[in-house]
């Protein structure tokens, strides 16, 4: 299965992660994975039907196919998918989500927003994507989403 992350690009944010009793963030139910899952589940949904590449026969505006993830550069990703790991399945499971609001639910709390910041940055800046499948990303492969702007 694909994913964007491995247990120590996590460990390159949250050194100390492991000392809570979550070990292997790769085993069953493999985190990674999901995170994988959800971030192109959100392309789908965000970016995809948006996009845009010059010629009208490239345009997938108003398509219904999806995209095909092995297209997109996988590196991109990578800041975006640890933040979400972190906030979205890992800090869930620490957190007791008492009133008080422990540590767990402060950093859970932290790293949503630095994944909606990430992903919203992700999405101005431009989604590589290969779209003649030539191994390569050229700058008309590289897609911004306009959010609130008249396409013509």
């Amino acid at each position: 299965m694909a994913q964007f992350t491995t247990d120590s690009d996590i460990l390159e944010y949250e050194p100390d992660i492991k000392n809570f009793g979550i070990q292997d963030f790769g085993s069953s139910p493999n985190l990674h994975e999901k995170t994988y899952d959800d971030i192109i589940r959100l392309l789908n949904i965000e970016w995809w039907p948006t996009a845009r590449y010059g010629a009208t026969d490239a345009s997938v505006v108003g398509s219904n196919t999806k995209l095909s993830p092995s297209r997109l550069d996988a590196t991109q990703f990578k800041r975006a998918s640890v933040y979400y790991t972190l906030y979205y399945y890992i800090y869930p499971r620490l957190s007791s989500f008492d009133p008080d609001r422990d540590a767990f639910r402060e950093k859970l709390d932290y790293y949503k927003e630095k994944f909606n910041e990430e992903f919203n940055l992700l999405l101005r800046e431009g989604i590589r994507y290969d779209l003649d499948s030539d191994g390569s990303y050229s700058n008309s492969e590289s897609q911004s989403f306009y959010n609130n702007r008249l396409i013509r």
